[in-house]
């Protein structure tokens, strides 16, 4: 094996420190080179002969290119380099069995590439990896960050590594020494204790670094494109808001999903009828009539290679179709999970040959793609998930960039995507924020048009007030 690329001082720092214990995490940020790194733990431990195989786990979207990875920076191995994707544990039983009887057989090196993909302890795909992890001597867990939403993540990516580095056998002993739940709000953690005793724990085995202290990135500039929903449009918003609003139990955070979700359908231009299921349709029948289209027709540059993200399939299709059209064929190609491997890697090297537009879904293009020849991005829809927005902005904000950075959100006024970004923007999570206004509002019998009442179950509901005499809880139970 012959390492082709030389080592940057932060990495040869990490992997000083790492190349001395058998486990450990990476928690280097978007774009300084943690892959890399990897690697050389992995050269180092191959080349005295302590393992014989690398295990490399990653979002099954970056196979591909970890594989192009590996080629750029080793020489001659690369077969000893096995690389699965992490969301192919959840179910296949043919690739847990092979995986399971290679980690018996030989010695293997686990690394588990975007670690926060694990941080369920009860997903199949957790425990899985944890099975396998039991037989790896070395294991290492690569992420940007060491939390994505709260400290309940640290448990079974550290549990991977070994459970007596915090301490815990079972995530309920984590639980009872470390969160504090809010008793109104199932699920809700409302503090973390002894967080000094976590951090302390896993220091000694973590390397942790961000961009700016490392690298000499161009800037990031952001700009938000807003237009207004059509007349028509914006009666139907208001309307599914009421009906979802009715039936919202935040005991159940299902309906509140369901809320967003119908929100979120119709300011993309669809038709939302309300029933046990959301039904929907096109609101558009020409889609170049969609305000959201238009906005986003307006602003792109064709003088920038353009990386578009959307939040639904249908988005992603229609604008390529449209893009296509008003300018050539070609211009624009798609990038989303319902494609197979071979065509997502073929409308990649066309987007970095001649296409100008690059439409994607977050969740699939925002993992291990290097883009950094693109310094343009716009989001035509966005989600709650902050952590998947940095990791799609940190796709072309990395090593090798050297323009500034230009993002832009297209936004509808007045309408949920205000609240999307707000939180997007204070990093957080857009549930718990809705969940906490609603716990705010509790104590106040009148909130707008709404009302809190218990149903015949006993759950605390919010109900559209009909008569403006009704001012109580017990009055509106009444009428009910």
């Amino acid at each position: 094996m012959k390492l082709l690329t030389e080592l940057q001082s932060h990495q040869v720092a990490a992997v000083e420190k790492l190349s001395k214990i058998k486990v450990g995490a990476l928690y280097m940020e978007m774009g300084t080179g943690k892959t890399r790194t990897a690697i050389e733990l992995a050269y180092k431990r191959f080349i005295k002969n302590k393992i014989d195989i690398v295990l490399w786990l990653c979002p099954c979207s970056v196979k591909e290119t970890i594989k192009r990875e590996l080629g750029k920076h080793i020489e001659g191995f690369e077969e000893k380099f096995i690389i699965e994707g992490i969301e192919s544990l959840s179910s296949s039983i043919r690739l847990n069995t092979e995986l399971l009887k290679l980690v018996q057989r030989e010695r293997v090196m686990l690394i588990v590439d975007e670690s926060n993909l694990v941080k369920n302890h009860r997903a199949n795909r957790t425990v899985n990896i944890i099975r396998l992890s039991k037989y790896c001597p070395y294991r290492l867990i690569l992420n940007g960050t060491p939390i994505s939403r709260n400290e309940k993540d640290l448990y079974s990516q550290w549990y991977i590594l070994d459970y007596r580095i915090l301490g815990y056998r079972s995530f309920w002993s984590f639980a009872a020494n470390h969160l504090e739940y809010d008793q109104r709000i199932k699920g809700r953690i409302k503090t973390v204790l002894n967080l000094d005793y976590l951090v302390g724990k896993i220091a000694p085995y973590t390397y942790q670094i961000r961009k700016d202290e490392c690298l000499d990135l161009p800037s990031k500039t952001y700009e938000t494109a807003y237009y207004h929903l059509t007349h028509e449009q914006y009666e139907h918003y208001s309307q599914v808001a009421d009906d979802l609003l009715f039936e919202l139990d935040e005991l159940e955070p299902y309906t509140i999903y369901r809320l967003f979700a119908g929100l979120q359908s119709v300011i993309s231009g669809l038709k939302v009828k309300v029933g046990e299921h959301l039904e929907t349709e096109t609101f558009f029948k020409n889609p170049e009539n969609n305000p959201r289209i238009q906005k986003l027709m307006d602003i792109v540059n064709l003088d920038e290679k353009t990386i578009i993200f959307c939040k639904y399939t249908h988005e992603i299709q229609t604008i390529v179709k449209l893009l296509n059209e008003e300018y050539e064929e070609g211009i624009a190609v798609e990038f989303y999970g319902e494609l197979n491997q071979k065509k997502r890697q073929e409308n990649l090297k066309k987007f970095q040959g001649d296409s100008q537009f690059l439409v994607a879904n977050k969740t699939c293009a925002g993992y291990g793609l290097n883009l950094q020849f693109c310094s343009y991005v716009v989001y035509y829809s966005n989600d709650w998930d902050y952590a998947t927005r940095g990791q799609s902005e940190d796709r072309v904000h990395r090593m090798g960039q050297k323009n500034n950075v230009h993002y832009v959100d297209i936004c509808a006024a007045n309408t949920l995507d205000e609240r999307i970004l707000r939180c997007l923007q204070r990093k957080e999570n857009l549930i718990e924020s809705f969940k906490a206004e609603l716990e705010e509002q509790k104590d106040i019998s009148v909130v707008e048009k709404y009302i809190y009442y218990k149903d015949y179950k006993g759950r605390t509901k919010l109900g559209k007030i009909e008569k403006e005499e009704i001012k109580t809880i017990e009055e509106l139970q009444e009428v009910k």
